[in-house]
């Protein structure tokens, strides 16, 4: 493998995913450019990463996504591709999980192909199968509260399966527990079974060490954060140097709030304690283009030391009129465009620091900003997504989060780590 070839490639189904991983890669000590468009995919990482919109994305779309990705990544000179989902996989009903563990087992020839969902650190577990969040079923967890991918079953099988229109195999915490033969059995039993894909529980972190064993030396996976990390520093184990610090960044700074739900409601609410917030409303009627000029009217004189926040999260009860006015999507897709123009017209205004809060949200921003790629820096004390955004034209310091992750008062943590990394509270 030539050096400049990268050790693995990832195709992410959204950015804030994609940075999360390629966070705790650089943390590693290894280079991880994360593109935004397959024509810019960087070879000469350690480690390439394609952030892609797959998760919600119709599965004709999807496909052809993913395959596009996938041409990207071989052409860039990766051997091994990872389709990377979050932590509680989510999708809808019919994709697009599902359908990648199709596109990859078929494009790479890889049987079986294993997959893996959870994140442990996280408290995002499988255990039998079974997804769990937070110690509860995904079913009775907040997310079912999620407006778009509630995950409405929580046996995995049977919802991949149902995505690409396969069975499931599962090679159990039992099983990998017992010992590396245990787990290589198990495996096998699987495959003599007819499975051609294989989940494998998550329920701690000596189930993604023990997934990972299982994993070395295939050539395509479909995962969430933890399998993905554990597999590609393996796969790039003689690399690793020294990481590179996150400068200090200065500048007028905003936030961004695109996410729903509990999480992202307290979140809001600290920083609105102290700082200013501006509500854009989906539900209105008018033209859109009058909504993002009333928003930036608004934020213009704000413009300055203090920060400030432009969001559409709103009560429950309005959450569900827009969706039932527009449709799920078409409510998700509307509050992006709004709020993706709007980070648009704050950065030639001057924002410098911008804390966007959603995965959808921060996908549709950094289109909007018209960047090529980010340069994702190691973890710090607020986790990943710290970055910097690439072919803007003024530069832009990014944290770009999952709704789902961060402390209460992450969103003002965030901007204070880009002017002063050493000095963010733990």
């Amino acid at each position: 493998m030539s050096a400049r070839q990268p050790a693995l490639g990832i195709i992410a189904d959204d950015v804030t995913g994609g940075l999360l991983v390629a966070s705790y890669f650089e943390e590693a000590g290894l280079t991880c450019p994360v593109a935004l468009r397959p024509d810019a995919v960087d070879q000469s990482g350690d480690i390439s990463i394609l952030a892609t919109r797959s998760r919600l994305a119709e599965p004709e779309e999807a496909r052809a996504t993913i395959t596009c990705g996938i041409d990207a990544l071989l052409a860039a000179g990766c051997e091994a591709i990872a389709y990377k989902a979050c932590a509680s996989f989510d999708s809808t009903e019919q994709g697009n999980i599902g359908q990648a563990a199709v596109l990859l087992a078929d494009r790479l020839g890889q049987e079986p192909l294993l997959v893996s969902a959870g994140f442990p650190e996280f408290r995002a577990t499988v255990h039998q199968g079974y997804l769990f969040y937070q110690g509860r079923l995904v079913t009775e967890s907040i997310k079912r509260l999620d407006p778009v991918t509630p995950m409405p079953d929580p046996d995995l099988r049977r919802f991949l399966g149902q995505q690409a229109g396969e069975t499931f195999g599962l090679v159990s915490h039992l099983d990998l527990i017992a010992g590396p033969e245990t787990a290589q059995t198990a495996l096998e039993r699987e495959v003599a079974a007819g499975h051609r894909f294989i989940l494998l529980d998550s329920s701690d972190d000596a189930d993604i060490l023990a997934s990972a064993r299982l994993a070395r030396g295939a050539r395509a996976i479909v995962a969430s954060d933890p399998l993905i990390i554990a597999w590609g520093r393996d796969r790039a184990a003689g690399r690793m140097s020294t990481p590179q610090q996150p400068p200090a960044f200065t500048g007028p700074g905003a936030v961004i709030v695109g996410s729903v739900g509990p999480v992202a409601e307290d979140q809001l609410a600290a920083f609105g304690a102290s700082h200013p917030v501006y509500a854009m409303d989906v539900l209105s009627t008018g033209p859109e283009e009058a909504e993002i000029e009333r928003a930036l009217d608004w934020a213009a004189p704000r413009i300055g030391d203090t920060p400030f926040s432009i969001t559409t999260l709103a009560p429950r009860d309005r959450i569900e009129a827009a969706q039932s006015a527009l449709g799920q999507l078409g409510a998700a897709r509307k509050a992006e465009r709004l709020l993706s123009a709007v980070a648009r017209g704050l950065h030639d205004r001057g924002i410098r620091r911008l804390v966007v809060a959603g995965g959808e949200t921060s996908g549709a921003t950094v289109s909007a900003l018209g960047l090529d790629r980010l340069r994702a820096y190691p973890r710090g004390p607020l986790g990943g997504g710290f970055c910097l955004g690439e072919g803007a034209g003024a530069p832009i310091s990014l944290f770009l989060k999952s709704g789902k992750l961060g402390s209460r008062d992450v969103l003002l943590q965030a901007l204070d780590h880009m002017q002063s990394p050493e000095r963010t509270k733990t």
